[in-house]
């Protein structure tokens, strides 16, 4: 049965092809939705990127015939936009008239309900609100789910593996096995188990040539300019981190699990220490994603302050921390050095950016194209990291399933270049812990 998709404005602001994703069904917009649309063309934001792209894709599909009486698409499908008043009383169904696009939609939905009942009508969008006002009325209402990745923010991107004691004395020995029976993913991790003493257990990490080989990990020894990892994720994080044959890192986890610290700190390692990088690039997106910073005071650097406040705290504990140990890799004046950079995202569009070790913070903030545009920047030699809590979401456009960093999560977690870990265990204080868990 051939169904009706009516599609709300947040749908084509997160996603301008959307309306290309639904099949052979009919893609409805009511006119208001265009008029949203019109509304952030000016913004210099993702949202307005997006808005001046779906125009400009609506209007190259005028030549195909007119929008209003349904043009049919590549795939099958016929787009359609109404333009009719539709004479559905809103108030009787417990909902006030207004000139707002949600009734707009909730009404154009119970008019194609009546007036096409051999179709089944749909509405589309990331309006929890809206949904469940759909819903109420008896109108179908789903989410736009063609991005959403359902496991990737559970996804803790290891395994512990059960096998004999000889195989566990080998990789404790540094030499490479393969576990009979055992397939993972490239660079993913896998602590070893005795079978027949559980408490005997080796870390290592899965080949990155798919030839299912577990390696030993790297001696952390010496950690990362004074940080050394403090449970076993931290571990399998800082052995990707400082890999230089990963290109790209995700670390999720809640807050206090040490993401942006770990990340921070490996990147002074390889910018200080070893001299692999020519700077260390953090990018933070400001809340919301894409707003303008210009309303805070100053200059660039007093306006991202505010936003980039955790990362100077975690530079500051790292001196700290690199002051006291044997080896000082940090330069005293580290906060005015200019081999650190801290910037706005909203400056990343169109850029290259060779031989640098870039850090994403909070990237869950950021819708799956912006996280594209993003990864799309990086030049030859550098490595990017991406971190965040994918259940604390700031972008009402997106939601723990459907963000950035899961979408990466998803889409690189079989390729070669990629790896990512997962951090459940809090380190920044039992206070700190606690809370995150109980409260």
């Amino acid at each position: 049965m051939r169904k009706n998709f009516v599609l709300d404005t947040n749908v084509l602001l997160h996603d301008p092809l959307a309306i290309f994703n639904f099949a052979n069904n009919n893609v409805i917009l009511p006119i208001e939705v265009i008029e949203e649309i019109d509304s952030f063309k000016r913004d210099m934001t993702e949202l307005g990127r997006n808005s001046r792209h779906i125009a400009r894709l609506l209007d190259s599909l005028r030549t195909h015939g007119k929008l209003g009486e349904g043009i049919k698409l590549e795939h099958g499908g016929m787009l359609q936009i109404i333009c009719d008043f539709i004479e559905t009383d809103l108030r009787k169904l417990g909902l006030h008239v207004s000139n707002r696009s949600d009734n707009r939609i909730l009404s154009l939905a119970i008019d194609l309900q009546q007036n096409r009942p051999n179709e089944e009508t749909i509405v589309v969008s990331k309006n929890v609100n809206l949904r469940i006002k759909a819903d109420s009325i008896g109108v179908p209402a789903e989410d736009y789910e063609t991005d959403r990745s359902p496991d990737a923010d559970v996804y803790t991107g290891w395994n512990q593996v059960p096998t004999s004691r000889q195989a566990v004395e080998c990789l404790r020995a540094g030499t490479p096995m393969k576990i009979k029976g055992y397939r993972g993913l490239p660079n993913e991790y896998v602590l070893l188990q005795d079978e027949n003493n559980p408490q005997d257990t080796v870390p290592g990490r899965l080949a990155a040539d798919k030839s299912n080989k577990i390696l030993p990990l790297a001696d952390q020894a010496g950690g990362a300019v004074g940080i050394h990892p403090l449970n076993l994720e931290q571990m399998f994080a800082l052995d990707a981190l400082l890999d230089e044959h990963i290109k790209l890192v995700t670390l999720t986890g809640k807050a206090g699990t040490g993401k942006t610290l770990l990340a921070v700190a490996a990147g002074l390692s390889k910018v200080f220490k070893d001299d692999l990088y020519n700077r260390l690039l953090v990018f933070r997106p400001t809340m919301p994603v894409g707003r303008d910073v210009g309303f805070l005071p100053g200059d660039l650097n007093e306006k991202m302050k505010p936003w980039m406040q955790p990362i100077y705290d975690a530079i500051e504990l790292i001196r700290e921390k690199d002051k006291r140990s044997r080896e000082h890799s940090l330069p005293p004046d580290i906060m005015e050095c200019e081999e650190i950079v801290i910037e706005p995202l909203s400056y990343i569009r169109g850029r290259s950016i060779p031989h640098q070790f870039i850090i994403i913070d909070e990237a869950q903030n950021l819708t799956p194209l912006e996280v594209k545009t993003v990864i799309t920047r990086v030049g030859m030699g550098t490595k990017i990291i991406l971190t965040g809590d994918t259940h604390q979401i700031d972008n009402p456009y997106v939601d723990s399933n459907s963000n950035g960093l899961v979408y990466v999560v998803d889409r690189l977690r079989q390729h070669p270049l990629a790896a990512h870990v997962g951090l459940a265990k809090g380190e920044r204080s039992e206070l700190a812990e606690t809370a995150a868990n109980m409260l």
